[in-house]
C-alpha cells in the first residue's frame, strides 16, 4: 500500500529537511518530487551544533553530495542558508541562488568570506 503524497509531506514536515535531502534524494521520482517542494528546500542549515552552543560542518561526503547533486537540483527554492566558515565557499560555489534573501554565517574566517565577497 502506498502512502498518498499529502500523507508523506505530513510525516516530512516533522522530520530533519537536510537530513532527508540527504537520505532520500535521488531513490525515486516520486520522492524527488516530493523533496524539490519549496516547504523543505526553501530554508537550509548546512551544519550541525554541539550542545556546547559550537557548530560544526557536516561530513565532507554530505557537503560533497550536497554541492554536487542536492543543490542544483533546488538552488531555485532556497530562500535561506545557514553555513559555516568551513563549507561555506563549497556551498556558495556550487549553485546560483536566485532566490536567497538570507544568509546566516557562523564562526566565519575573516579572510575567506573577504575572498566571496
Amino acid at each position: 500500500m502506498d502512502l498518498s503524497d499529502e500523507i508523506l509531506l505530513i510525516i516530512f514536515e516533522e522530520l530533519n529537511n537536510v537530513e532527508m535531502l540527504n537520505s532520500l534524494m535521488g531513490i525515486n521520482r516520486r520522492l524527488d518530487k516530493i523533496l524539490r517542494d519549496p516547504i523543505f528546500s526553501s530554508h537550509l542549515t548546512l551544519m550541525s551544533s554541539s550542545s556546547n552552543g559550537l557548530f560544526h560542518p557536516l561530513v565532507d561526503i554530505m557537503i560533497d553530495r550536497f554541492c554536487s547533486q542536492i543543490l542544483p537540483q533546488i538552488h531555485h527554492n532556497i530562500k535561506w542558508l545557514n553555513l559555516e566558515s568551513l563549507s561555506m565557499e563549497r556551498v556558495l560555489l556550487a549553485s546560483d541562488y536566485p532566490n536567497l534573501c538570507g544568509l546566516g554565517l557562523y564562526q566565519i574566517n575573516y579572510d575567506a568570506t573577504l575572498r566571496l565577497f
